[in-house]
């Protein structure tokens, strides 16, 4: 079991042009756990993660990885440390499904880009990982949604990174699919020790696979804890803003 604190977030404030979206995020998440993040559309969810992912600049507090202040990792560094799958969707012409899963292995091919027989032999594995071998040769901007998640998560895989973030990864998957991903995420925190930190509309998704959850409403992180802890009556409806009694009606089994 990894216990070594890997993420944290110190009163995180983030934004566009200096403007506060949410403030305040102060979380740690220890090595191989999975936090996540939850709360109603247009809360900031998004704009935490492109933040974390170094996409967005901070407004004021700061994210660590490993103690390191992101701010302070140069992005060479930064793309063998961390993979990022957000919700645009790429679409690279003339790309295929091979060739987009494969670029996760360029922060170690050099300057060339050259794939020695290893590397090909890791992005074998993602594909396989995520059940994506039948689509390798396949043109990436002809396949479905579901199967363009599949191969960015292999992407990911692919860069071996100690930490993966991901926006709304279930959004384009049915049920089925949307379960093996998450289990696959789940194994990539169990066995290799890789952090996760996604957001996920779904909330039987996020009950099933956190170690932690976080809400997010109004520009503020409303509760933080166990999925245990979070998923009550009081705290989900009063995060949602449910009517009374709609929680039972619709999460009475969650």
């Amino acid at each position: 079991m990894h216990t070594d604190t890997h993420f944290q977030a110190k009163q995180l404030t983030v934004g566009y042009n200096g403007r506060a979206v949410v403030q305040d995020v102060t979380v740690t998440v220890p090595r191989g756990q999975i936090l996540t993040l939850i709360g109603p559309n247009g809360a900031g969810k998004s704009t935490i993660l492109k933040s974390i992912a170094k996409q967005l600049t901070p407004v004021s507090g700061s994210a660590c990885i490993g103690g390191v202040s992101i701010a302070d990792i140069r992005p060479g560094d930064f793309a063998k440390q961390a993979a990022v799958v957000l919700t645009k969707r790429p679409r690279p012409e003339r790309m295929t499904c091979w060739d987009v899963a494969a670029v996760g292995r360029y922060p170690y091919t050099g300057m060339l880009g050259i794939l020695s027989e290893n590397d090909k032999a890791k992005v074998r594995e993602a594909l396989a990982l995520v059940g994506a071998e039948n689509l390798a040769e396949r043109s990436f901007d002809e396949i479905s949604d579901g199967q363009m998640q599949r191969i960015l998560l292999a992407r990911a895989i692919c860069q071996e990174p100690d930490i993966i973030i991901l926006d709304e990864p279930t959004a384009f998957l049915d049920i089925r699919f949307a379960a093996e991903l998450l289990d696959i995420l789940r194994r990539m925190a169990d066995e290799r020790g890789v952090t996760v930190i996604l957001s996920l509309h779904e909330l039987m998704y996020a009950k099933r696979v956190a170690d932690l959850v976080i809400g997010i409403k109004d520009g503020l992180a409303t509760c933080l804890g166990t999925p245990d802890e979070v998923f009550t009556e009081a705290i989900i409806s009063r995060l949602y803003g449910l009517p009374d009694g709609l929680y039972a009606e619709l999460f009475g089994g969650l």
